[in-house]
């Protein structure tokens, strides 16, 4: 191999990664070799991958990590394309990445994501984006005139808990904090004789052709010790709606609607959002029951808390005769610690959130996930972002799980919609853990949907991320002829998915 330290000794060092993927980033080679011609006191060097060799700079396709960490240190400049694993080392060396998205309209990659990443990251602070040949000749020479510029404090240490700290970092400061992410306590409960005055909180139930079990949803809802009004709104997807569960007497109301907006679960919940009147607005499935302190114990941390933009609780699951509680210990959780784990605890019939936060804000719930599967992790990563969300430690609401859940048997959208979530939030590449975790439900559904080929591909991606992700040797399991079916049964007798 080249002695690049050798041939580049007495110039300034630009050093180019495009990383190991598996598209060719040829356009990024041209730009580079036509500065490699412009500049010949400079020492160009090119990790060039799958893409074609550079002919003016020097080029090899692969180096191995030390090598690498050490061109990086001695480099003036480094160009990487918009791979967050790169970036992230990059700044771990202690240099400003200059960072070229690939496009995947040019073939260069399969999506959209590092051209969002790279935005995101640009307006931070966090890397210089160039989007043409003549604006990355301009940074690199601003680069070599201005060193300075170019360098940032690194993260010390190396090996996969110092990448993990960085990557970490990264996200930290891609997600400003509205307020304090400390998992400080709760307030606490109202003394006797000293309660506020209540606020009205409308109740989003989004059904479909479970008439038994919404009658139960709405009784436990009616029965809560909440002390103010509570307006239940169900809304009807696929179905027409039943007006005889309709009243509007009391301080218990019950208003039924037709979903106004897309087909689906998503598109039932912003119809019910659109249609409150109120300031904070709760969601719970038609097939979930609360149990009666739960309304109240989340207002109070609201009232106490304005900044506070979601509550969540507990649950407890019940699946055939068995029934398993799920309580997460903590009061906060962070954008960070839902990129690493869906803590399936934060159930969507837990949430109570500020409709100014969706409506004015961070959007509504999005409506174009495939088959609306996931939307309520999502919505949760969204107001996540945008602050702390805030959390109490006890179950509060007994989700049930059967076999007439929408999506049980729905692999294909369950795939597709997984993928998507992947696409949209890049940052996920930063977190090995949980990025192998949804690739391996990815990886479990293309199984369980016989798509044998699919699965291979996606559990070898899973396994590559994080080589102890379980959910890779489920699917695997499942590709080798275990039902999915008896996986899911099993998991789900513990109050565990996939």
């Amino acid at each position: 191999m080249t002695d690049f330290h050798a041939t580049s000794e007495g110039r300034p060092l630009v050093l180019v990664t495009l990383g190991t993927d598996h598209h060719p980033f040829d356009r990024l080679v041209d730009w580079v070799d036509g500065y490699a011609r412009e500049h010949s006191d400079v020492a160009v060097v090119v990790q060039h991958g799958a893409s074609r060799a550079p002919t003016a700079a020097q080029g090899t396709a692969f180096l191995d990590r030390h090598l690498l960490g050490s061109l990086m240190k001695r480099a003036a400049a480094v160009v990487t394309h918009g791979g967050p694993a790169t970036i992230t080392e990059v700044r771990r060396r202690g240099r400003l990445p200059i960072a070229i998205a690939r496009d995947p309209e040019l073939g260069e990659h399969i999506d959209d994501h590092q051209l969002r990443f790279v935005t995101r990251l640009d307006d931070a602070g966090l890397a210089r984006s160039c989007a043409s040949s003549q604006q990355l000749a301009a940074t690199l020479d601003k680069a070599l005139a201005q060193p300075g510029d170019f360098r940032i404090d690194g993260v010390g240490g190396a090996g996969p808990a110092a990448a993990a700290r960085a990557a970490g970092a990264l996200i930290d400061l891609l997600t400003p904090p509205v307020r304090s992410a400390a998992d400080r306590p709760l307030p606490p409960p109202q003394a006797p004789g000293a309660e506020p005055p209540w606020p009205e909180v409308a109740v989003v139930v989004p059904t479909r052709d479970r008439p038994e079990l919404l009658r139960r949803t709405l009784r436990s809802i009616a029965v809560q010790d909440y002390p103010g009004r509570i307006t239940t709104l169900v809304v009807y997807d696929h179905d027409a709606p039943d007006h005889s569960l309709a009243d509007e007497s009391g301080d218990r109301r019950v208003l039924v609607l037709g979903n106004t907006m897309s087909p689906g679960l998503a598109g039932a919940r912003n119809t019910g959002i659109l249609a409150a009147g109120t300031d904070l607005v709760a969601f719970c499935d038609d097939d979930d029951t609360w149990l009666p302190h739960k309304l109240r114990a989340q207002v109070e941390v609201m009232l106490a808390e304005p900044d506070t933009e979601l509550v969540c609780c507990g649950i407890r699951v019940a699946y055939d005769t068995a029934e398993a509680e799920r309580v997460l210990d903590r009061t906060t959780v962070t954008f960070a610690d839902l990129l690493r784990s869906r803590l399936t605890e934060l159930h969507p019939s837990t949430f109570l959130i500020r409709r100014d936060a969706m409506v004015h804000g961070c959007g509504p719930v999005n409506e174009e996930i495939p088959g609306s599967y996931g939307e309520d992790y999502e919505l949760l990563l969204r107001l996540a972002r945008r602050g702390p969300v805030r959390n109490v430690p006890e179950a509060a609401v007994r989700v049930l799980w059967h076999r007439r859940s929408h999506f049980a048997g729905r692999w294909q959208t369950i795939s597709t919609a997984l993928r998507w979530l992947l696409a949209e939030y890049p940052e996920f590449r930063l977190v090995p853990h949980g990025y192998a975790r949804v690739a391996g439900q990815i990886a479990f559904a293309e199984a369980a949907a016989g798509r044998r080929d699919a699965a291979l591909e996606w559990i070898l991606t899973t396994l590559r991320a994080r080589p102890t992700e379980p959910r890779g040797y489920l699917a695997l399991a499942v590709t080798c002829g275990l039902p999915a079916g008896a996986v899911l049964r099993t998991l789900h007798k513990r109050g565990k998915g996939v």
